[in-house]
Protein backbone atom coordinates (compact mmCIF):
# COMPACT_ATOMS: atom_id res chain seq x y z
CA UNK A 1 0.00 0.00 0.00
CA UNK A 2 1.34 3.41 -0.97
CA UNK A 3 0.77 5.68 2.02
CA UNK A 4 1.52 8.84 0.05
CA UNK A 5 4.18 9.94 2.52
CA UNK A 6 7.11 10.37 0.17
CA UNK A 7 8.47 13.91 0.43
CA UNK A 8 6.39 14.84 3.48
CA UNK A 9 8.20 16.62 6.32
CA UNK A 10 7.77 15.21 9.83
CA UNK A 11 8.87 16.27 13.30
CA UNK A 12 9.18 13.24 15.57
CA UNK A 13 9.66 14.13 19.22
CA UNK A 14 11.59 12.00 21.73
CA UNK A 15 12.94 9.93 18.86
CA UNK A 16 16.30 8.76 20.20
CA UNK A 17 14.75 5.55 21.54
CA UNK A 18 11.55 3.65 22.12
CA UNK A 19 8.31 4.48 20.35
CA UNK A 20 9.58 7.77 18.94
CA UNK A 21 12.55 6.12 17.28
CA UNK A 22 10.36 3.37 15.86
CA UNK A 23 8.04 5.96 14.31
CA UNK A 24 11.01 7.86 12.87
CA UNK A 25 12.29 4.64 11.29
CA UNK A 26 8.89 3.84 9.80
CA UNK A 27 8.35 7.32 8.35
CA UNK A 28 11.88 7.32 6.93
CA UNK A 29 11.17 4.04 5.15
CA UNK A 30 8.07 5.65 3.65
CA UNK A 31 10.15 8.49 2.22
CA UNK A 32 9.56 11.31 4.70
CA UNK A 33 12.08 14.03 5.50
CA UNK A 34 12.59 14.02 9.27
CA UNK A 35 13.45 16.30 12.15
CA UNK A 36 14.28 14.09 15.11
CA UNK A 37 14.71 15.52 18.59
CA UNK A 38 15.55 14.37 22.10
CA UNK A 39 17.35 15.70 25.15
CA UNK A 40 20.49 13.55 25.07
CA UNK A 41 22.73 14.48 22.16
CA UNK A 42 24.78 11.28 21.99
CA UNK A 43 21.90 8.79 21.75
CA UNK A 44 20.05 11.15 19.42
CA UNK A 45 22.97 11.36 16.99
CA UNK A 46 23.31 7.58 17.02
CA UNK A 47 19.59 7.19 16.32
CA UNK A 48 19.73 9.79 13.54
CA UNK A 49 22.61 7.98 11.85
CA UNK A 50 20.80 4.66 12.03
CA UNK A 51 17.53 6.08 10.70
CA UNK A 52 19.26 8.06 7.95
CA UNK A 53 21.08 4.95 6.72
CA UNK A 54 17.82 3.48 5.43
CA UNK A 55 16.05 6.71 4.52
CA UNK A 56 15.11 8.19 1.16
CA UNK A 57 14.61 11.67 2.59
CA UNK A 58 16.83 13.95 4.64
CA UNK A 59 17.10 13.29 8.35
CA UNK A 60 18.31 15.95 10.78
CA UNK A 61 18.58 15.81 14.57
CA UNK A 62 18.10 18.58 17.13
CA UNK A 63 19.13 18.10 20.77
CA UNK A 64 16.32 19.86 22.63
CA UNK A 65 14.58 19.94 25.99
CA UNK A 66 10.90 20.16 25.05
CA UNK A 67 9.93 21.28 28.56
CA UNK A 68 11.47 24.66 27.68
CA UNK A 69 10.29 27.10 25.01
CA UNK A 70 13.88 27.45 23.78
CA UNK A 71 13.95 23.74 22.98
CA UNK A 72 10.64 23.95 21.12
CA UNK A 73 11.92 26.94 19.13
CA UNK A 74 15.11 25.10 18.18
CA UNK A 75 13.13 22.19 16.72
CA UNK A 76 10.69 24.41 14.83
CA UNK A 77 13.42 26.67 13.46
CA UNK A 78 15.44 23.68 12.25
CA UNK A 79 12.41 22.25 10.47
CA UNK A 80 11.83 25.56 8.71
CA UNK A 81 15.48 26.07 7.78
CA UNK A 82 16.09 22.51 6.58
CA UNK A 83 12.77 21.63 4.99
CA UNK A 84 10.70 24.81 4.69
CA UNK A 85 7.57 23.42 6.33
CA UNK A 86 6.11 20.75 8.62
CA UNK A 87 3.45 18.37 7.31
CA UNK A 88 3.41 15.84 10.14
CA UNK A 89 3.94 16.31 13.87
CA UNK A 90 4.31 13.46 16.34
CA UNK A 91 4.28 14.80 19.89
CA UNK A 92 5.87 12.42 22.35
CA UNK A 93 7.62 12.71 25.68
CA UNK A 94 8.84 10.29 28.29
CA UNK A 95 6.25 9.35 30.84
CA UNK A 96 6.28 11.08 34.23
CA UNK A 97 7.59 9.10 37.21
CA UNK A 98 5.38 6.39 38.71
CA UNK A 99 3.98 6.51 42.20
CA UNK A 100 0.70 7.02 44.08
CA UNK A 101 -0.93 10.41 44.59
CA UNK A 102 0.71 11.12 47.94
CA UNK A 103 4.20 10.54 46.51
CA UNK A 104 4.10 13.64 44.30
CA UNK A 105 4.42 17.24 45.49
CA UNK A 106 3.61 20.42 43.57
CA UNK A 107 7.01 20.44 41.89
CA UNK A 108 6.44 16.94 40.51
CA UNK A 109 3.02 17.89 39.16
CA UNK A 110 4.33 21.08 37.58
CA UNK A 111 7.21 19.22 35.93
CA UNK A 112 4.85 16.58 34.56
CA UNK A 113 2.51 19.23 33.15
CA UNK A 114 5.41 21.00 31.42
CA UNK A 115 6.71 17.74 30.04
CA UNK A 116 3.52 16.00 28.98
CA UNK A 117 1.04 18.80 28.27
CA UNK A 118 2.80 22.10 27.64
CA UNK A 119 5.30 20.53 25.24
CA UNK A 120 2.35 19.28 23.17
CA UNK A 121 0.63 22.67 23.23
CA UNK A 122 3.77 24.53 22.19
CA UNK A 123 4.73 22.17 19.37
CA UNK A 124 1.22 22.25 17.93
CA UNK A 125 1.10 26.03 18.24
CA UNK A 126 4.26 26.20 16.16
CA UNK A 127 3.11 24.02 13.26
CA UNK A 128 -0.66 24.45 13.05
CA UNK A 129 -0.78 27.84 11.27
CA UNK A 130 1.36 26.56 8.39
CA UNK A 131 -0.63 23.35 8.09
CA UNK A 132 -3.89 25.30 7.91
CA UNK A 133 -2.48 27.69 5.34
CA UNK A 134 -1.37 24.80 3.09
CA UNK A 135 -4.62 22.89 3.64
CA UNK A 136 -2.95 19.68 4.81
CA UNK A 137 -1.51 18.39 8.05
CA UNK A 138 -1.30 15.48 10.43
CA UNK A 139 -0.91 15.88 14.19
CA UNK A 140 -0.40 12.73 16.24
CA UNK A 141 -0.05 12.70 20.01
CA UNK A 142 1.39 9.73 21.86
CA UNK A 143 -0.65 9.41 25.05
CA UNK A 144 -1.35 6.15 26.89
CA UNK A 145 -3.98 3.50 27.30
CA UNK A 146 -4.30 5.04 30.77
CA UNK A 147 -6.57 7.65 29.15
CA UNK A 148 -9.23 4.95 28.81
CA UNK A 149 -8.35 2.77 31.78
CA UNK A 150 -6.17 4.36 34.49
CA UNK A 151 -3.09 2.36 35.43
CA UNK A 152 -2.38 1.78 39.12
CA UNK A 153 0.63 3.75 40.35
CA UNK A 154 0.68 6.19 37.42
CA UNK A 155 -1.42 9.05 38.76
CA UNK A 156 0.63 11.73 36.96
CA UNK A 157 0.31 10.04 33.59
CA UNK A 158 -3.35 9.10 34.12
CA UNK A 159 -4.25 12.71 34.87
CA UNK A 160 -2.16 14.68 32.41
CA UNK A 161 -2.60 12.44 29.36
CA UNK A 162 -6.33 13.06 29.70
CA UNK A 163 -5.63 16.76 29.19
CA UNK A 164 -3.86 16.00 25.91
CA UNK A 165 -6.88 13.96 24.84
CA UNK A 166 -9.24 16.87 25.45
CA UNK A 167 -6.91 19.23 23.60
CA UNK A 168 -6.71 16.93 20.58
CA UNK A 169 -10.46 16.42 20.35
CA UNK A 170 -11.03 20.18 20.44
CA UNK A 171 -8.33 20.84 17.84
CA UNK A 172 -9.80 18.19 15.54
CA UNK A 173 -12.97 20.29 15.36
CA UNK A 174 -11.11 23.56 14.88
CA UNK A 175 -8.52 22.35 12.37
CA UNK A 176 -10.69 19.94 10.38
CA UNK A 177 -12.09 22.55 7.98
CA UNK A 178 -8.50 23.34 6.98
CA UNK A 179 -7.53 19.77 6.05
CA UNK A 180 -5.65 19.04 9.27
CA UNK A 181 -6.34 15.85 11.21
CA UNK A 182 -5.56 15.43 14.91
CA UNK A 183 -5.43 12.01 16.54
CA UNK A 184 -4.01 10.32 19.63
CA UNK A 185 -2.20 7.01 19.81
CA UNK A 186 -2.60 5.08 23.05
CA UNK A 187 0.16 2.50 23.47
CA UNK A 188 -0.33 -0.37 25.83
CA UNK A 189 2.53 -2.35 27.32
CA UNK A 190 5.22 -2.14 24.63
CA UNK A 191 8.78 -3.45 24.79
CA UNK A 192 10.76 -0.25 25.46
CA UNK A 193 13.23 1.01 28.05
CA UNK A 194 10.33 2.79 29.73
CA UNK A 195 8.59 -0.55 30.25
CA UNK A 196 11.76 -2.02 31.72
CA UNK A 197 11.88 0.91 34.16
CA UNK A 198 8.25 0.35 35.20
CA UNK A 199 8.90 -3.36 35.74
CA UNK A 200 11.93 -2.59 37.88
CA UNK A 201 9.93 -0.11 39.94
CA UNK A 202 7.14 -2.61 40.59
CA UNK A 203 9.65 -5.31 41.51
CA UNK A 204 11.62 -3.04 43.84
CA UNK A 205 9.53 -3.99 46.86
CA UNK A 206 10.74 -7.56 46.65
CA UNK A 207 7.29 -9.18 46.46
CA UNK A 208 7.61 -10.03 42.77
CA UNK A 209 10.42 -10.28 40.25
CA UNK A 210 10.67 -8.26 37.05
CA UNK A 211 10.00 -11.46 35.10
CA UNK A 212 6.77 -11.97 37.06
CA UNK A 213 5.73 -8.38 36.37
CA UNK A 214 6.21 -8.92 32.63
CA UNK A 215 4.33 -12.22 32.83
CA UNK A 216 1.37 -10.50 34.48
CA UNK A 217 1.27 -7.91 31.70
CA UNK A 218 1.39 -10.63 29.06
CA UNK A 219 -1.30 -12.73 30.72
CA UNK A 220 -3.57 -9.69 31.01
CA UNK A 221 -3.38 -9.04 27.27
CA UNK A 222 -5.59 -11.06 24.88
CA UNK A 223 -2.65 -11.57 22.51
CA UNK A 224 -0.62 -12.89 25.49
CA UNK A 225 2.43 -10.74 24.87
CA UNK A 226 3.62 -7.16 25.08
CA UNK A 227 3.79 -5.10 21.92
CA UNK A 228 6.77 -4.29 19.76
CA UNK A 229 7.64 -0.66 18.89
CA UNK A 230 7.44 -1.41 15.15
CA UNK A 231 3.78 -2.45 15.58
CA UNK A 232 2.98 0.89 17.17
CA UNK A 233 4.95 2.71 14.46
CA UNK A 234 2.97 1.05 11.68
CA UNK A 235 -0.28 2.48 13.06
CA UNK A 236 1.32 5.92 13.44
CA UNK A 237 2.51 5.88 9.82
CA UNK A 238 -0.98 5.03 8.61
CA UNK A 239 -2.56 7.87 10.60
CA UNK A 240 0.07 10.25 9.22
CA UNK A 241 -0.72 9.24 5.66
CA UNK A 242 -3.04 10.22 2.85
CA UNK A 243 -4.90 6.96 3.46
CA UNK A 244 -6.16 8.18 6.86
CA UNK A 245 -7.65 11.40 5.49
CA UNK A 246 -11.08 10.76 7.07
CA UNK A 247 -9.82 9.82 10.53
CA UNK A 248 -9.64 12.66 13.06
CA UNK A 249 -10.43 13.35 16.69
CA UNK A 250 -9.78 9.74 17.64
CA UNK A 251 -7.79 8.04 20.38
CA UNK A 252 -6.62 4.75 18.94
CA UNK A 253 -5.37 1.98 21.19
CA UNK A 254 -2.36 -0.09 20.17
CA UNK A 255 -2.46 -2.40 23.17
CA UNK A 256 -3.13 -5.95 22.02
CA UNK A 257 -6.71 -5.66 23.26
CA UNK A 258 -5.69 -5.23 26.89
CA UNK A 259 -7.92 -2.32 27.94
CA UNK A 260 -11.36 -3.58 28.90
CA UNK A 261 -13.51 -0.65 27.78
CA UNK A 262 -16.39 -0.79 25.29
CA UNK A 263 -16.16 2.74 23.82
Amino acid sequence: MDLGLKGKVAIVAASSRGLGRAVAEELAREGCHLVMCARSEGPLREARDAVAAGAEGRVVAVPADLTEQAGIDAVLETAEQEHGRVDILLTNTGGPPPGPFEAHDDAAWEKAVRQNLFSVIRLIRGVLPGMKERGWGRILNVTSIAVKEPVDGLVLSNSIRAGVTGLARTLANEAGPHGVTVNNLMPGYTRTERLDELAAKRASGGDVSEEEVFRSWEEGTPLRRVGEPREFAAVAAFLASERASFVTGQSIAVDGGRAGYLL
